[in-house]
């Protein structure tokens, strides 16, 4: 495609997002993204996007929008990860991720793609999964152990993928505070299974402790449970 109809294709979209600002929410979103400098963030409410995006992925302009990496707004980013995750063919969604996922710059964007095709196809899933995990880079491992969370923790659950989650070793915040989520819904949902893993310290002692405060904060665990887990702690 030219780069003369990519750069209309752009516009429109720009031009569609600002139609859409609210200032007070960008003001809001801000505070919460410290990774995305205040100049990209347009403040797009999450419905109108989710609306829009929709409407942008009956028309050719969506292939096209998707192409033109990287993106120069959060909403772009995130109108991007809403149309991946309506894909429907596996491996074209795994082969956009894999374009997209590189250029994600922030834990919101990260978080709000689980692309509803990856539940039908689970068998193939981990090892993608793994794969990204693999590849060190902040969002795409964040990614990679919320998949882990999102299709693997009920019906599908075997001890072996918390196993992955807990031989991830990083230094960035925003994989530490995934793993610890993983582990904490893991303990709501796989509690015997789970527990070992904070018995032995199988993670670092931040996400360790941070695991056990999140699933201290949870509704889905008992008193009992809470308070053995808080025995656990790493002081």
């Amino acid at each position: 495609m030219s780069t003369e109809i990519k750069m209309d294709v752009q516009s429109f979209v720009q031009d569609k997002l600002f139609s859409m600002q609210d200032e007070k929410y960008r003001l809001f979103q801000c505070k919460l993204m410290p990774t995305v400098s205040p100049v990209e963030v347009i403040g797009v409410r999450t419905p109108a996007l989710r609306a829009f995006s929709k409407e942008l992925i009956k028309t050719p302009y969506a292939d096209c929008f998707t192409d033109i990496l990287p993106h120069r707004y959060y909403e772009e980013n995130n109108l991007h990860g809403m149309i991946v995750e309506r894909q429907n063919n596996f491996e074209l969604a795994v082969e956009q991720l894999d374009r997209f996922l590189p250029y994600i710059n922030n834990w919101a964007t990260c978080d709000l793609i689980r692309p509803k095709v990856f539940a039908k196809k689970t068998n193939k899933l981990i090892e993608h999964i793994e794969r990204w995990i693999a590849t060190g880079d902040t969002y795409t491992v964040r990614f990679g152990i919320e998949m882990l969370m999102t299709f693997y923790l009920d019906d599908k659950f075997r001890t072996e993928y918390l196993e992955i989650a807990a031989q991830v070793r990083s230094d960035r915040y925003y994989v530490n505070m995934m793993t610890a989520w993983f582990f904490a819904t893991a303990l709501a949902k796989q509690y015997r299974a789970a527990l070992p893993f904070l018995e032995n310290r199988r993670l670092d002692t931040w996400t360790h402790n941070k695991a056990i405060q999140k699933s201290c904060e949870s509704r889905r665990l008992t008193e009992q449970q809470k308070a053995y887990l808080k025995s656990l702690k790493v002081r």
